[in-house]
Protein backbone atom coordinates (compact mmCIF):
# COMPACT_ATOMS: atom_id res chain seq x y z
CA UNK A 1 0.00 0.00 0.00
CA UNK A 2 0.57 3.45 -0.82
CA UNK A 3 1.89 4.97 2.69
CA UNK A 4 1.98 8.89 3.87
CA UNK A 5 5.75 8.80 3.14
CA UNK A 6 5.28 7.31 -0.30
CA UNK A 7 2.99 9.82 -2.12
CA UNK A 8 2.41 8.68 -5.57
CA UNK A 9 0.91 11.15 -8.01
CA UNK A 10 -2.85 10.74 -9.45
CA UNK A 11 -3.14 8.44 -6.80
CA UNK A 12 -6.74 8.04 -5.47
CA UNK A 13 -8.81 5.81 -3.04
CA UNK A 14 -12.19 4.77 -3.05
CA UNK A 15 -14.33 3.58 0.43
CA UNK A 16 -17.02 1.46 -0.94
CA UNK A 17 -17.26 -1.63 -3.22
CA UNK A 18 -20.72 -1.42 -3.82
CA UNK A 19 -21.93 -0.93 -7.23
CA UNK A 20 -21.21 3.39 -6.77
CA UNK A 21 -17.93 2.64 -5.38
CA UNK A 22 -16.91 0.13 -8.12
CA UNK A 23 -18.20 2.42 -11.04
CA UNK A 24 -16.34 5.30 -9.33
CA UNK A 25 -12.66 3.02 -9.27
CA UNK A 26 -13.07 1.62 -12.87
CA UNK A 27 -14.03 5.63 -14.06
CA UNK A 28 -10.84 6.70 -12.15
CA UNK A 29 -8.07 4.07 -13.14
CA UNK A 30 -9.78 4.29 -16.81
CA UNK A 31 -8.66 8.01 -16.96
CA UNK A 32 -5.45 6.97 -15.91
CA UNK A 33 -5.30 7.37 -11.92
CA UNK A 34 -3.59 4.65 -9.35
CA UNK A 35 -6.73 3.49 -7.40
CA UNK A 36 -6.98 1.63 -4.39
CA UNK A 37 -10.19 0.24 -3.52
CA UNK A 38 -11.41 -0.25 0.09
CA UNK A 39 -14.12 -2.62 0.99
CA UNK A 40 -15.52 -3.35 4.69
CA UNK A 41 -17.00 -6.54 3.55
CA UNK A 42 -14.91 -9.55 2.63
CA UNK A 43 -16.57 -9.34 -0.40
CA UNK A 44 -17.60 -7.06 -3.49
CA UNK A 45 -21.28 -5.65 -4.14
CA UNK A 46 -22.69 -3.94 -1.47
CA UNK A 47 -26.33 -5.19 -0.90
CA UNK A 48 -26.62 -6.54 -4.17
CA UNK A 49 -24.79 -10.11 -3.45
CA UNK A 50 -25.19 -13.85 -3.16
CA UNK A 51 -24.34 -16.52 -0.02
CA UNK A 52 -24.07 -20.13 -0.05
CA UNK A 53 -26.52 -22.16 1.85
CA UNK A 54 -26.87 -26.06 1.64
CA UNK A 55 -25.29 -26.14 -1.88
CA UNK A 56 -27.26 -23.80 -3.17
CA UNK A 57 -26.26 -20.24 -4.55
CA UNK A 58 -28.23 -17.18 -3.07
CA UNK A 59 -28.79 -13.37 -3.46
CA UNK A 60 -29.59 -11.98 -0.62
CA UNK A 61 -32.46 -10.50 -2.38
CA UNK A 62 -34.32 -10.14 -5.71
CA UNK A 63 -33.01 -7.29 -7.69
CA UNK A 64 -34.18 -6.37 -11.51
CA UNK A 65 -32.91 -3.53 -13.77
CA UNK A 66 -35.09 -1.89 -16.58
CA UNK A 67 -34.49 -1.13 -20.42
CA UNK A 68 -34.33 2.43 -19.31
CA UNK A 69 -31.23 1.96 -16.97
CA UNK A 70 -28.66 2.95 -19.02
CA UNK A 71 -25.73 3.47 -16.74
CA UNK A 72 -26.51 -0.20 -15.16
CA UNK A 73 -26.29 -1.54 -18.57
CA UNK A 74 -23.19 0.38 -19.09
CA UNK A 75 -21.64 -1.24 -16.08
CA UNK A 76 -23.39 -5.26 -16.93
CA UNK A 77 -21.17 -4.14 -20.31
CA UNK A 78 -18.03 -2.92 -18.77
CA UNK A 79 -17.63 -6.39 -16.49
CA UNK A 80 -18.62 -8.33 -19.45
CA UNK A 81 -21.87 -9.33 -17.67
CA UNK A 82 -24.51 -8.60 -20.48
CA UNK A 83 -25.47 -11.79 -21.36
CA UNK A 84 -25.61 -13.15 -18.45
CA UNK A 85 -28.40 -10.81 -17.16
CA UNK A 86 -30.88 -10.56 -20.09
CA UNK A 87 -33.98 -8.22 -21.03
CA UNK A 88 -37.12 -9.21 -21.80
CA UNK A 89 -37.98 -8.76 -25.46
CA UNK A 90 -41.12 -6.78 -24.32
CA UNK A 91 -42.29 -6.05 -21.36
CA UNK A 92 -44.98 -8.68 -19.74
CA UNK A 93 -45.33 -8.89 -16.19
CA UNK A 94 -48.22 -11.50 -14.87
CA UNK A 95 -50.31 -9.86 -12.33
CA UNK A 96 -52.58 -12.56 -10.17
CA UNK A 97 -54.98 -11.74 -8.50
CA UNK A 98 -56.62 -13.67 -5.78
CA UNK A 99 -58.84 -10.85 -3.48
CA UNK A 100 -61.88 -12.02 -5.26
CA UNK A 101 -64.28 -14.71 -5.74
CA UNK A 102 -62.04 -16.90 -8.21
CA UNK A 103 -58.32 -16.20 -8.56
CA UNK A 104 -57.70 -13.89 -12.09
CA UNK A 105 -54.50 -13.56 -13.85
CA UNK A 106 -53.99 -10.30 -16.02
CA UNK A 107 -50.84 -9.43 -17.66
CA UNK A 108 -49.11 -5.69 -18.35
CA UNK A 109 -47.28 -5.68 -21.23
CA UNK A 110 -46.67 -3.63 -24.01
CA UNK A 111 -46.32 -3.66 -27.72
CA UNK A 112 -43.95 -1.87 -30.21
CA UNK A 113 -46.14 1.19 -31.12
CA UNK A 114 -44.77 4.50 -30.10
CA UNK A 115 -45.68 6.14 -26.47
CA UNK A 116 -47.86 5.94 -24.81
CA UNK A 117 -49.84 3.97 -27.69
CA UNK A 118 -47.26 1.13 -26.30
CA UNK A 119 -49.30 0.58 -23.28
CA UNK A 120 -52.48 1.11 -24.53
CA UNK A 121 -53.54 -2.35 -25.52
CA UNK A 122 -52.14 -3.51 -22.68
CA UNK A 123 -53.98 -1.26 -20.26
CA UNK A 124 -57.30 -1.95 -22.15
CA UNK A 125 -57.18 -5.40 -21.31
CA UNK A 126 -56.16 -5.31 -17.48
CA UNK A 127 -58.64 -7.09 -16.18
CA UNK A 128 -58.01 -6.03 -12.77
CA UNK A 129 -59.51 -2.75 -13.30
CA UNK A 130 -62.82 -1.12 -14.30
CA UNK A 131 -63.24 0.50 -17.65
CA UNK A 132 -63.06 3.58 -16.02
CA UNK A 133 -60.80 3.56 -13.70
CA UNK A 134 -58.05 2.21 -16.76
CA UNK A 135 -59.33 5.77 -19.32
CA UNK A 136 -58.69 7.50 -15.71
CA UNK A 137 -55.22 6.00 -15.73
CA UNK A 138 -54.63 7.21 -19.16
CA UNK A 139 -55.25 10.78 -18.02
CA UNK A 140 -53.01 10.41 -15.24
CA UNK A 141 -50.39 9.07 -17.23
CA UNK A 142 -50.77 12.18 -19.81
CA UNK A 143 -50.81 14.61 -16.91
CA UNK A 144 -47.64 12.89 -15.16
CA UNK A 145 -45.72 13.37 -18.68
CA UNK A 146 -45.82 17.34 -18.05
CA UNK A 147 -44.24 16.87 -14.54
CA UNK A 148 -40.70 18.07 -14.49
CA UNK A 149 -39.24 15.26 -11.55
CA UNK A 150 -36.01 17.76 -11.33
CA UNK A 151 -38.56 21.30 -9.97
CA UNK A 152 -37.61 21.12 -6.49
CA UNK A 153 -41.98 21.65 -5.75
CA UNK A 154 -42.78 18.33 -6.71
CA UNK A 155 -40.18 16.73 -3.94
CA UNK A 156 -42.37 18.01 -1.06
CA UNK A 157 -45.47 16.78 -2.37
CA UNK A 158 -46.51 12.41 -1.67
CA UNK A 159 -47.61 10.51 -4.65
CA UNK A 160 -50.90 9.82 -3.70
CA UNK A 161 -52.59 13.28 -2.59
CA UNK A 162 -51.45 14.21 -6.50
CA UNK A 163 -52.91 10.57 -8.00
CA UNK A 164 -55.99 10.92 -5.98
CA UNK A 165 -55.95 14.49 -7.34
CA UNK A 166 -56.20 12.73 -10.85
CA UNK A 167 -58.84 10.92 -10.17
CA UNK A 168 -57.50 7.41 -9.32
CA UNK A 169 -59.19 5.47 -6.64
CA UNK A 170 -57.60 3.45 -4.33
CA UNK A 171 -58.27 0.28 -6.05
CA UNK A 172 -56.53 1.95 -9.45
CA UNK A 173 -52.97 3.01 -6.61
CA UNK A 174 -53.23 -0.52 -4.86
CA UNK A 175 -53.42 -2.63 -8.77
CA UNK A 176 -51.23 -0.36 -10.99
CA UNK A 177 -49.40 2.30 -9.28
CA UNK A 178 -48.23 0.81 -6.36
CA UNK A 179 -47.70 -2.85 -7.88
CA UNK A 180 -45.04 -0.61 -9.85
CA UNK A 181 -44.23 2.14 -7.37
CA UNK A 182 -43.45 -0.08 -4.67
CA UNK A 183 -40.52 -2.36 -6.29
CA UNK A 184 -38.94 0.60 -7.65
CA UNK A 185 -39.50 3.25 -5.04
CA UNK A 186 -39.41 0.51 -2.35
CA UNK A 187 -42.38 3.00 -0.52
CA UNK A 188 -45.87 3.07 -1.28
CA UNK A 189 -47.55 6.37 -2.66
CA UNK A 190 -48.12 8.14 0.54
CA UNK A 191 -44.89 7.98 1.22
CA UNK A 192 -43.40 8.65 -2.23
CA UNK A 193 -42.04 12.24 -2.96
CA UNK A 194 -43.54 13.02 -6.15
CA UNK A 195 -40.42 13.78 -8.09
CA UNK A 196 -39.21 10.43 -7.30
CA UNK A 197 -42.46 9.30 -8.40
CA UNK A 198 -42.31 11.31 -11.50
CA UNK A 199 -39.34 9.70 -12.61
CA UNK A 200 -39.69 6.46 -11.96
CA UNK A 201 -42.93 6.39 -14.18
CA UNK A 202 -41.91 8.95 -16.62
CA UNK A 203 -38.59 7.37 -17.84
CA UNK A 204 -39.84 3.86 -17.29
CA UNK A 205 -43.05 4.19 -19.33
CA UNK A 206 -43.52 7.09 -20.61
CA UNK A 207 -39.99 7.87 -22.66
CA UNK A 208 -39.91 5.15 -25.29
CA UNK A 209 -41.72 1.75 -26.04
CA UNK A 210 -38.91 -0.56 -24.38
CA UNK A 211 -37.74 1.74 -21.58
CA UNK A 212 -39.65 -0.61 -19.12
CA UNK A 213 -38.46 -3.93 -20.39
CA UNK A 214 -37.12 -5.96 -17.24
CA UNK A 215 -33.82 -7.58 -17.10
CA UNK A 216 -32.70 -9.94 -14.15
CA UNK A 217 -29.84 -12.14 -13.46
CA UNK A 218 -29.95 -15.63 -14.50
CA UNK A 219 -26.56 -15.97 -12.10
CA UNK A 220 -26.14 -15.41 -9.36
CA UNK A 221 -25.36 -11.69 -8.26
CA UNK A 222 -22.11 -12.34 -7.00
CA UNK A 223 -21.25 -13.87 -9.95
CA UNK A 224 -21.70 -10.23 -11.38
CA UNK A 225 -21.00 -7.80 -9.01
CA UNK A 226 -18.40 -9.60 -6.85
CA UNK A 227 -16.16 -12.04 -9.18
CA UNK A 228 -16.66 -10.07 -12.40
CA UNK A 229 -16.50 -7.13 -11.25
CA UNK A 230 -13.22 -7.66 -9.42
CA UNK A 231 -11.89 -9.05 -12.18
CA UNK A 232 -12.63 -6.01 -14.41
CA UNK A 233 -11.41 -3.84 -11.38
CA UNK A 234 -7.81 -5.74 -11.56
CA UNK A 235 -7.68 -5.69 -15.46
CA UNK A 236 -7.72 -1.61 -14.86
CA UNK A 237 -5.05 -1.99 -12.34
CA UNK A 238 -7.12 -1.20 -9.20
CA UNK A 239 -5.78 -2.46 -5.90
CA UNK A 240 -8.81 -3.72 -4.15
CA UNK A 241 -8.64 -4.03 -0.73
CA UNK A 242 -12.01 -6.16 0.84
CA UNK A 243 -12.01 -7.15 4.47
CA UNK A 244 -10.57 -3.57 5.47
CA UNK A 245 -11.99 -0.55 7.07
CA UNK A 246 -11.31 2.87 6.63
CA UNK A 247 -11.39 4.44 9.88
CA UNK A 248 -10.46 8.17 9.75
CA UNK A 249 -9.58 10.81 6.67
CA UNK A 250 -7.92 13.66 7.07
CA UNK A 251 -5.66 16.25 5.25
CA UNK A 252 -1.65 16.40 5.37
CA UNK A 253 0.32 19.28 5.40
CA UNK A 254 0.82 19.48 1.77
CA UNK A 255 -2.65 19.25 1.15
CA UNK A 256 -3.34 15.97 -0.01
CA UNK A 257 -5.54 13.36 2.12
CA UNK A 258 -4.57 10.89 4.24
CA UNK A 259 -6.65 7.80 4.99
CA UNK A 260 -6.44 5.45 7.69
CA UNK A 261 -6.65 1.99 7.37
CA UNK A 262 -5.85 0.37 10.75
CA UNK A 263 -2.62 1.05 10.97
CA UNK A 264 -2.07 1.85 7.74
CA UNK A 265 -2.34 5.02 5.92
CA UNK A 266 -2.80 5.51 1.86
CA UNK A 267 -1.93 9.14 0.76
CA UNK A 268 -4.42 10.35 -2.27
CA UNK A 269 -5.31 13.15 -4.45
CA UNK A 270 -9.07 12.42 -4.37
CA UNK A 271 -11.23 10.00 -2.41
CA UNK A 272 -14.56 9.20 -3.22
CA UNK A 273 -17.34 8.01 -0.06
CA UNK A 274 -19.24 5.74 -1.52
CA UNK A 275 -20.49 4.05 1.15
CA UNK A 276 -24.26 4.43 3.07
CA UNK A 277 -25.33 7.87 4.52
CA UNK A 278 -24.64 7.39 8.17
CA UNK A 279 -21.06 5.78 7.33
CA UNK A 280 -20.20 8.93 5.54
CA UNK A 281 -21.70 11.13 7.80
CA UNK A 282 -19.29 9.60 10.59
CA UNK A 283 -16.08 9.78 8.22
CA UNK A 284 -16.44 13.48 6.98
CA UNK A 285 -14.27 15.60 7.67
CA UNK A 286 -15.29 19.38 9.10
CA UNK A 287 -16.24 21.69 6.42
CA UNK A 288 -16.80 19.06 3.82
CA UNK A 289 -20.55 19.94 3.72
CA UNK A 290 -22.23 23.12 4.89
CA UNK A 291 -24.81 20.99 6.70
CA UNK A 292 -23.29 17.75 7.09
CA UNK A 293 -26.40 16.87 9.64
CA UNK A 294 -28.58 16.68 6.83
CA UNK A 295 -27.46 13.32 6.21
CA UNK A 296 -28.90 11.44 8.87
CA UNK A 297 -31.93 13.13 7.93
CA UNK A 298 -32.00 10.70 5.00
CA UNK A 299 -34.15 8.05 6.38
CA UNK A 300 -33.96 4.04 5.08
CA UNK A 301 -36.03 1.51 4.10
CA UNK A 302 -36.47 -2.26 4.68
CA UNK A 303 -36.89 -5.08 1.88
CA UNK A 304 -37.65 -8.91 3.11
CA UNK A 305 -37.12 -11.92 1.16
CA UNK A 306 -38.70 -14.96 2.06
CA UNK A 307 -37.13 -17.68 0.32
CA UNK A 308 -38.89 -21.36 -0.85
CA UNK A 309 -37.59 -24.37 -2.02
CA UNK A 310 -40.10 -27.11 -2.77
CA UNK A 311 -39.87 -30.54 -4.07
CA UNK A 312 -41.34 -30.13 -7.31
CA UNK A 313 -42.02 -27.40 -9.75
CA UNK A 314 -44.98 -25.13 -8.43
CA UNK A 315 -44.52 -21.40 -10.98
CA UNK A 316 -44.18 -22.44 -14.68
CA UNK A 317 -43.27 -18.29 -15.13
CA UNK A 318 -40.22 -16.89 -14.56
CA UNK A 319 -41.73 -14.31 -12.23
CA UNK A 320 -45.44 -12.73 -11.34
CA UNK A 321 -46.55 -10.29 -9.28
CA UNK A 322 -49.75 -10.28 -6.61
CA UNK A 323 -52.97 -8.63 -5.60
CA UNK A 324 -55.10 -9.21 -3.12
CA UNK A 325 -52.49 -11.06 -0.79
CA UNK A 326 -49.43 -10.18 1.37
CA UNK A 327 -47.06 -11.79 -1.33
CA UNK A 328 -45.52 -8.64 -3.56
CA UNK A 329 -43.24 -10.49 -6.13
CA UNK A 330 -42.66 -13.80 -6.68
CA UNK A 331 -39.27 -14.93 -8.66
CA UNK A 332 -37.98 -18.35 -9.81
CA UNK A 333 -34.73 -18.59 -9.27
CA UNK A 334 -34.40 -22.41 -9.60
CA UNK A 335 -31.61 -22.05 -12.32
CA UNK A 336 -29.79 -19.03 -11.10
CA UNK A 337 -29.13 -21.35 -7.72
CA UNK A 338 -27.74 -24.42 -9.17
CA UNK A 339 -30.70 -26.49 -7.50
CA UNK A 340 -31.35 -29.41 -10.09
CA UNK A 341 -34.22 -31.07 -8.45
CA UNK A 342 -36.97 -29.39 -7.28
CA UNK A 343 -37.94 -25.35 -7.81
CA UNK A 344 -36.45 -22.38 -5.44
CA UNK A 345 -38.80 -19.37 -5.49
CA UNK A 346 -38.04 -15.72 -3.89
CA UNK A 347 -40.76 -13.70 -2.68
CA UNK A 348 -39.88 -10.37 -2.62
CA UNK A 349 -41.78 -7.98 -0.15
CA UNK A 350 -40.70 -4.31 -0.76
CA UNK A 351 -41.30 -1.62 2.19
CA UNK A 352 -41.64 -4.35 4.53
CA UNK A 353 -41.99 -2.18 7.73
CA UNK A 354 -44.12 -3.50 9.14
CA UNK A 355 -42.94 -7.52 8.99
CA UNK A 356 -38.79 -6.70 8.65
CA UNK A 357 -38.27 -8.10 12.30
CA UNK A 358 -41.24 -10.77 12.57
CA UNK A 359 -39.31 -14.03 13.40
CA UNK A 360 -39.27 -16.50 10.75
CA UNK A 361 -41.68 -19.22 12.08
CA UNK A 362 -44.41 -16.69 12.01
CA UNK A 363 -43.40 -15.57 8.76
CA UNK A 364 -43.65 -19.26 7.19
CA UNK A 365 -47.17 -19.53 8.58
CA UNK A 366 -47.77 -16.30 6.77
CA UNK A 367 -46.31 -16.80 3.45
CA UNK A 368 -46.27 -21.15 2.58
CA UNK A 369 -50.69 -21.17 2.73
CA UNK A 370 -50.52 -17.47 0.51
CA UNK A 371 -48.14 -19.35 -2.01
CA UNK A 372 -50.52 -22.40 -1.83
CA UNK A 373 -53.23 -19.92 -2.47
CA UNK A 374 -51.01 -17.92 -5.54
CA UNK A 375 -50.20 -21.57 -6.53
CA UNK A 376 -52.15 -24.80 -6.77
CA UNK A 377 -49.71 -26.83 -8.13
CA UNK A 378 -47.50 -26.07 -4.16
CA UNK A 379 -50.56 -27.29 -2.53
CA UNK A 380 -49.10 -30.98 -1.08
CA UNK A 381 -45.82 -30.31 -2.50
CA UNK A 382 -43.04 -30.83 0.00
CA UNK A 383 -40.98 -27.42 1.59
CA UNK A 384 -37.16 -28.51 1.61
CA UNK A 385 -36.19 -25.11 3.30
CA UNK A 386 -37.40 -21.90 3.92
CA UNK A 387 -35.51 -19.45 5.16
CA UNK A 388 -35.43 -15.39 5.29
CA UNK A 389 -33.08 -12.78 4.15
CA UNK A 390 -33.22 -9.09 5.68
CA UNK A 391 -32.21 -6.19 4.22
CA UNK A 392 -33.39 -3.72 7.29
CA UNK A 393 -31.31 -0.47 5.53
CA UNK A 394 -31.89 -1.79 1.55
CA UNK A 395 -32.49 1.53 0.29
CA UNK A 396 -33.38 5.22 1.29
CA UNK A 397 -36.57 6.18 1.97
CA UNK A 398 -37.68 8.11 -1.28
CA UNK A 399 -40.46 10.36 1.49
CA UNK A 400 -41.75 14.23 0.65
CA UNK A 401 -38.78 16.36 0.95
CA UNK A 402 -35.98 13.78 0.82
CA UNK A 403 -34.55 15.75 -2.75
CA UNK A 404 -33.21 18.71 -0.56
CA UNK A 405 -31.13 16.34 1.83
CA UNK A 406 -29.29 14.29 -0.89
CA UNK A 407 -25.84 15.70 -1.56
CA UNK A 408 -24.00 16.25 -5.01
CA UNK A 409 -20.79 14.43 -5.92
CA UNK A 410 -18.62 17.26 -4.84
CA UNK A 411 -18.08 18.28 -1.34
CA UNK A 412 -16.80 21.81 0.03
CA UNK A 413 -13.18 20.10 0.24
CA UNK A 414 -10.98 19.83 -2.79
CA UNK A 415 -10.81 16.29 -4.20
CA UNK A 416 -13.07 14.89 -1.34
CA UNK A 417 -16.32 13.22 -2.83
CA UNK A 418 -19.48 11.28 -2.35
CA UNK A 419 -21.28 8.42 -4.31
CA UNK A 420 -23.93 6.24 -3.52
CA UNK A 421 -27.41 6.31 -4.43
CA UNK A 422 -28.70 8.42 -1.85
CA UNK A 423 -26.60 11.02 -3.63
CA UNK A 424 -28.42 13.09 -5.77
CA UNK A 425 -28.94 11.62 -8.66
CA UNK A 426 -32.67 12.05 -9.13
CA UNK A 427 -33.40 8.33 -9.38
CA UNK A 428 -34.65 6.39 -6.57
CA UNK A 429 -32.31 4.04 -4.72
CA UNK A 430 -31.88 1.25 -7.52
CA UNK A 431 -28.86 -0.33 -8.71
CA UNK A 432 -29.48 2.07 -11.30
CA UNK A 433 -28.79 4.78 -8.95
CA UNK A 434 -25.95 3.56 -7.64
CA UNK A 435 -24.06 3.27 -10.71
CA UNK A 436 -24.69 7.11 -11.78
CA UNK A 437 -23.48 8.24 -8.55
CA UNK A 438 -20.53 6.62 -8.90
CA UNK A 439 -19.88 7.78 -12.96
CA UNK A 440 -20.76 11.81 -11.07
CA UNK A 441 -18.04 11.09 -8.76
CA UNK A 442 -15.59 10.37 -11.04
CA UNK A 443 -16.30 12.61 -13.36
CA UNK A 444 -16.19 15.40 -11.01
CA UNK A 445 -13.11 14.55 -9.88
CA UNK A 446 -11.41 13.99 -12.71
CA UNK A 447 -12.80 17.42 -13.88
CA UNK A 448 -11.57 19.10 -11.68
CA UNK A 449 -7.65 16.79 -11.87
CA UNK A 450 -8.01 18.28 -14.92
CA UNK A 451 -7.52 14.84 -16.56
CA UNK A 452 -9.15 14.33 -19.97
CA UNK A 453 -12.40 11.88 -19.78
CA UNK A 454 -15.51 10.80 -21.24
CA UNK A 455 -18.73 11.75 -19.91
CA UNK A 456 -19.82 8.34 -18.58
CA UNK A 457 -22.90 9.59 -18.29
CA UNK A 458 -23.57 10.75 -21.75
CA UNK A 459 -21.66 7.24 -22.61
CA UNK A 460 -24.13 5.12 -20.71
CA UNK A 461 -27.25 7.10 -22.15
Amino acid sequence: MTTADDPQPGQAVVVGGGLAGITAALGLADAGLRVTLVEGRPRLGGLAFSFRRGGLSVDNGQHVYLRCCTAYRWFLDRVEGTELAPLQDRLDVPVLDVGGAEPRLGRLRRNALPVPLHLAAGLAAYPHLSLAERASVGRAALALKKLDPDDPALDGVDFATWLGAHGQSPRTVEALWDLVGVATLNARAAQSSLALAAKVFKTGLLSEPGAADIGWARVPLGELHDTLAGKALAAAGVRTEVGTRVTDLTRSEGGRWLVRLGEESVEADTVVLAVAQREAHALLPEGALAEPGRLLGIDTAPILNVHVVYDRKVLRRPFFAALGSPVQWVFDRTGASGLTDGQYLAVSQSAAQDEIDTPVARLRERYLPELERLLPAARGAGVRDFFVTRERTATFAPAPGVGRLRPAARTDLPGLYLAGSWTATGWPATMEGAVRSGMSAAGAALTDLGRPHENFLEEAA
